[in-house]
């Protein structure tokens, strides 16, 4: 027999003429339509009717699945669509970026997840419940995305792209109802305050009974919407740890809010005992404050995430036959060319085909300065086109991109829960059974010996020591000092990695490609018979259609191809250029290919020679070499004079390791190390008992970037190494190391002092408040106060450069 009246699944009162039950754990339950009876029974047959126990608040009122939403889910299976949003991670493995529309609360999060898990095909399913961004990663060949969607849509919520606006406008809405909850509990203080202010500075006796009655139920009515609409946070969010059979920071809250209403409601009725509405309405209002601000500052903190997502614009200017026309960037394809006039912003990743100027990529890299681009140099989407128009052709859109590959390492670290964080939390659980005994014994103590006294000395306590300067202290530091690295070019991808890296004693660094730029480049021009501009372009013809790794050395954009090219194995090669026959490679061969002697200067110059001769005459050479980058002496005399020990570890020879490391004044140098050799070495100090950051490029540093306790990798280097580094340095400005040490020192006093303070203010104010020193709205403003300067304190960590 069905006794109930509203919705089992989403509340809403039932019709007497229709019928919908469902069978919840033996017992049939009424539903009001067939789509809250569809989504129910989906819940239950998947064996996660806990959701049902878990959830805070009723779900919304499900309809079911028409046909031309299944036709338009279909339509997210179209690869040219996907584009924009899904990662291919292998072969065969997806992953997609969604927002969730209808989430409420945690059992909202853990019954999406769960059900996604189910299902046969999908790898990974994680959904970030403060912005309610979805990340799942399925096997294309056991399942396709609209059946994730329709399964999504199967329990009463909606999927669908991440959009950054979508999840702006959820976020405006939430301030909205933040600030109006503040406004009503606002108003209503100050119009109690109006009545209570003339009893409290009256005598006793002076106000006649049927006034004071009068405004005594006047304080009620305007209390009634700060208690029934101001304070629903603190009850949904202390139901919810309650049904989760744990103590949240809003519990002493709630608890204390509906004491003291209580309590004065029983005297107004019954003539005995003491009245707190004006109490009650001021600490609400002060507690809102705290937490408005609060949100605002943790928000900011926060930010470097948001303003990465909001760097790709809605819009671009596509080229075709028939010229320009604006599309939106969504429908971009790979191959399809663009234009970014002077002042937009670059909406993919992609080549330069037209056009020659300035970039701006200072916030995705960091880099303050512009770089120059020209015809054939790439591009990223996201940054900003300073000077002339740029016709680009576009190479990766959507989840491919490399902004995107960065906004997934943010979310990666942020997402994670340093050591710190968690002992705070766990702390914090503790701290909050204890208060709530304390109150208790408080409570029963002023009972006994001064009952007039005795609630507003519970509230006290129950609200001064909510320990959320406590539970604050280390994530908002850490996501604060986050956004700074992001700034700096440095992404950390797992957050751990700030807190050790405060502890680091000793740098260990690869050569090529960290040290040095990892590729080829010219230092030097002999010259002979040619200017160097002219032996330049001569030599750029001649290397375009080369693959040899010294030819990168010379490649010029917009550099006409050599005709006739014909390659010489272990020699060069040798090509026409405007009609003329050139020989480009060794010296040696060069000088069989020439009538003219080889110029002295040549023949006795030392390192890595590329000569250019036609038959003739001698042109000229260059010296070629992989160069040191600009930053590197400076950055590691930074690290040398803040006390750190450092180790140059490559498998280039000996020698030239031994003569890098002398030059930059590095005492411990090895030299022709493979990737095990570097585990070993790695291994020894850490059984030292140092603790090492390991940076590095290259595939073979993925092992002991894996090992190290920190591991950073270029921004230049390979995929591998950037799955096993914990940070990322997108520029590859190595001057920004020490910059990224001396933050993570700050932020590692900053949780201290963080931490400190909370301790010692509840240690402080608890007493306090059990001798009855502290009223209960002083107790609401020193908690909202201890919140903020904990968020602020955390806000000294984010910067400009």
């Amino acid at each position: 027999m069905i006794s109930r009246t509203d919705c089992f699944h989403c509340g809403e009162t039932l019709s007497p003429n229709e019928s919908f039950p469902i069978i919840y754990r033996q017992t049939e339950q009424p539903t009001c339509c067939a789509g809250c009876q569809a989504v129910a029974n989906t819940i239950i047959q998947s064996g996660l009717d806990s959701y049902y126990t878990q959830r805070d608040k009723p779900a919304d009122r499900a309809k079911p699945l028409p046909d031309e939403l299944l036709a338009q889910l279909k339509l997210f299976d179209d690869v040219s669509l996907q584009a924009s949003f899904v990662l291919n991670i292998d072969a065969d493995v997806r992953e997609a970026a969604l927002i969730l529309e209808g989430i409420s609360c945690a059992a909202c999060i853990w019954l999406n997840e769960r059900h996604l898990q189910t299902l046969p095909g999908v790898l990974s399913a994680s959904i970030n419940y403060s912005n309610h961004r979805a990340r799942v990663r399925w096997d294309e060949k056991q399942i396709q995305l609209s059946t994730i969607l329709q399964a999504i849509a199967a329990i009463g919520y909606r999927a669908q792209p991440y959009d950054q606006a979508r999840q702006e406008e959820g976020w405006q809405k939430q301030r909205k109802s933040a600030l109006f909850r503040l406004w009503v509990a606002g108003l209503s203080m100050m119009q109690v305050m109006m009545f209570s202010v003339p009893v409290y500075m009256s005598k006793a006796g002076e106000i006649a009974p049927e006034w004071l009655n009068l405004m005594n139920w006047a304080s009620l009515a305007l209390t009634l919407p700060v208690v029934l609409y101001s304070a629903t946070p603190f009850y949904v969010s202390s139901w919810r740890d309650l049904k989760r059979r744990r103590t949240g920071m809003d519990l002493p809250v709630a608890i204390g809010v509906l004491a003291a209403f209580t309590a004065s409601c029983y005297t107004l009725i019954t003539g005995h005992g003491e009245i707190y509405f004006d109490s009650v309405s001021m600490f609400v209002f002060l507690l809102l404050t705290g937490r408005y601000l609060e949100m605002g500052a943790r928000r900011k903190a926060g930010a470097a995430t948001e303003q990465l997502v909001k760097l790709i614009p809605a819009f671009a200017h596509k080229i075709d036959e028939q010229g320009t026309s604006e599309v939106t960037v969504n429908s971009l394809k790979i191959g399809e060319q663009i234009l970014v006039k002077s002042g937009e912003t670059i909406p993919a990743d992609g080549i330069v085909r037209q056009g020659s100027g300035e970039v701006s990529e200072a916030l995705l890299t960091g880099e303050s300065l512009a770089v120059p681009k020209t015809a054939g140099m790439h591009v990223t989407g996201g940054t900003l086109n300073l000077a002339a128009p740029l016709h680009i052709e576009i190479t990766q859109i959507g989840e491919n991109t490399r902004l995107a590959a960065i906004v997934r390492l943010l979310d990666q670290a942020l997402a994670q829960k340093p050591r710190l964080a968690l002992l705070a939390e766990q702390v914090s659980g503790w701290f909050i059974s204890i208060l709530l005994v304390t109150a208790a014994l408080a409570w029963l103590y002023w009972h006994l010996h001064d009952p007039v006294h005795a609630l507003p000395i519970m509230v006290a306590v129950l609200v001064i020591s909510c320990p959320c300067a406590l539970a604050l202290a280390t994530p908002v530091a850490l996501t604060a000092a986050t956004g700074h690295l992001a700034q700096l070019g440095l992404m950390v991808a797992r957050s751990p990695a700030l807190e050790t890296m405060s502890q680091i004693t000793d740098v260990m660094l690869d050569k090529t490609g960290t040290l040095t730029h990892g590729e080829p480049r010219i230092q030097h021009y002999i010259a002979s018979q040619s200017t160097e501009e002219n032996t330049r372009r001569i030599a750029a013809s001649l290397e375009s259609a080369s693959a040899h790794p010294l030819a990168r050395a010379f490649v010029q954009a917009g550099a006409p191809l050599a005709q006739e090219i014909q390659t010489y194995p272990g020699g060069g090669l040798s090509g026409v250029v405007n009609g003329v026959l050139y020989f480009i490679g060794h010296p040696e061969f060069v000088n069989r290919q020439c009538a003219m002697l080889m110029p002295d200067a040549i023949r006795h110059a030392g390192g890595s020679l590329v000569a250019i001769a036609s038959t003739t005459e001698w042109l000229g050479a260059f010296i070629v070499a992989d160069t040191l980058r600009a930053d590197a002496a400076d950055a590691i005399a930074a690290l040398s004079k803040a006390g750190l020990r450092l180790h140059l570890v490559s498998g280039d020879n000996n020698a030239t390791v031994q003569a890098l490391a002398l030059s930059m004044h590095i005492e411990n140098a090895v030299g022709r190390a493979t990737p095990g050799d570097k585990l070993a070495y790695i291994n020894t100090l850490q059984q030292q008992g140092r603790c090492v950051l390991m940076i590095g490029d290259g595939v073979n540093d993925a092992p002991v970037l894996a090992k190290a306790n920190v591991s950073m990798a270029m921004g230049a280097g390979v995929d591998v190494a950037h799955a096993a580094g914990d940070m990322v340095l997108l520029n590859n400005q190595l001057d920004r190391l020490p910059k990224a040490l001396a933050l993570a020192k700050k932020t590692r006093i900053i949780i201290r002092q963080n931490l400190a303070w909370a301790i010692v203010y509840n240690l402080a104010a608890l007493p306090l408040a059990v001798c009855g020193l502290i009223t209960p709205w002083i107790a609401s403003l020193g908690m909202a106060c201890s919140s903020l300067l904990v968020v602020l304190n955390a806000l000294r960590l984010r910067g400009k450069n």
